[in-house]
Order: C-alpha cells, then structure tokens, then sequence
C-alpha cells in the first residue's frame, strides 16, 4: 500500500482510525500489542484499528515519516491527530484513541528542537570540560551537571524515564488516597 491508498482509505473510513506500525521481532510492538487488541475490543464500532507491519510497508512508513517502531496514529476524518512512538502505559494508549475519537489535536509536551540542541550542546560542553581537566575538583559537578541538562534534551523520549515515571505517579496517586494518620 502507498501513501495515496493509505490515504484514500482513511478518507473512506467511516470511524476514527488508529493505526499500529509495528513489526513481528519488535519487542515493544509485542508488549503494547495486547493493549492495543483490548483497546480495539473496548472500542469496538467507535474507533477501528489497523495494523501495519512495518517491514512489509517501509515506502509507507518513510513517507509518513514514521522512524521508529511502535508507533500509534490516531485520524479522525482522515487526518492525523495524534502519534505516539514506543512502549507506552496502557492509560497513554486510551488518550490515543480518545484524541481518534473527539478530533482534538494532542498537543505534543517535552521540549522544542532548539531546545533540545541547546540542552545538548551545553551539556557536551559541560562534559568535555570535565573530561579536558581529568574530573579535578570543581570538573566532577561540572560533569554530573552536563549530564543532567544533557538527559533534559530527551528525557520524554526515553523509555525507562517514562515507565518510573507512570509507576511513581501511580504510586503517589495510591499513596494520596490512603493518607497516614
């Protein structure tokens, strides 16, 4: 299927779309797999979802501009409201298809480009000076602190952050329910 045919079946579609680009050795496509088949169940006759394998389109995938895999899209009415890459709670996954329901764009959270170049950058910067001067001193903090602003640059991207993320915030939202008295 190319671009056109993908997009001439969206358009067709009588519900929202969600579409799954994944491939059988991914391993996070295996994961979130199972979520997103009960999601499909839990939204059945609201919002269909398509599975891509993304070794059988690759034309497809590199003219959506999908880089990494999993990735899930939400359309609603033919265009793109959402996108989501890699492993993700199954909370996550629902405002996926709720985004494929209402139509609203997901605003996209975590930093600009040029933020994230200029995190980079000086978080390099920070650590090269303190490879330059052996660690001396002052250097060591000069290192941990480049490697803070430099983890600031993709943090929202990295899989492990994300997940103590959720299970601390689930953990806190447990917590505040059950206060110590």
């Amino acid at each position: 299927m190319n671009d056109k045919q993908f997009f001439e079946r969206l358009k067709q579609s009588p519900r929202p779309v969600v579409v799954d680009f994944w491939a059988p050795w991914c391993m996070p496509c295996r994961v979130i797999g199972p979520v997103v088949d009960k999601l499909g169940k839990d939204y059945t006759g609201r919002v269909d979802v398509w599975k891509i394998n993304a070794d059988e389109q690759p034309e497809l995938l590199r003219s959506l501009r999908i880089y990494g895999i999993p990735t899930l899209a939400a359309y609603h009415q033919g265009e793109e409201v959402s996108r989501r890459t890699g492993a993700a709670s199954p909370a996550v996954l629902t405002t996926l298809f709720e985004a494929a329901l209402s139509g609203e764009k997901v605003v996209r959270s975590g930093p600009s480009n040029l933020d994230r170049l200029l995190r980079l950058s000086i978080g390099a910067a920070l650590l090269f000076l303190a490879i330059y001067n052996h660690f001396a001193g002052f250097y060591v903090l000069a290192a941990v602190a480049g490697a803070v602003i430099a983890f600031g640059a993709v943090y929202d991207r990295c899989p492990i952050y994300k997940a103590l993320t959720t299970r601390m915030n689930d953990w806190l939202k447990k917590d505040s329910n059950n206060p110590i008295e």
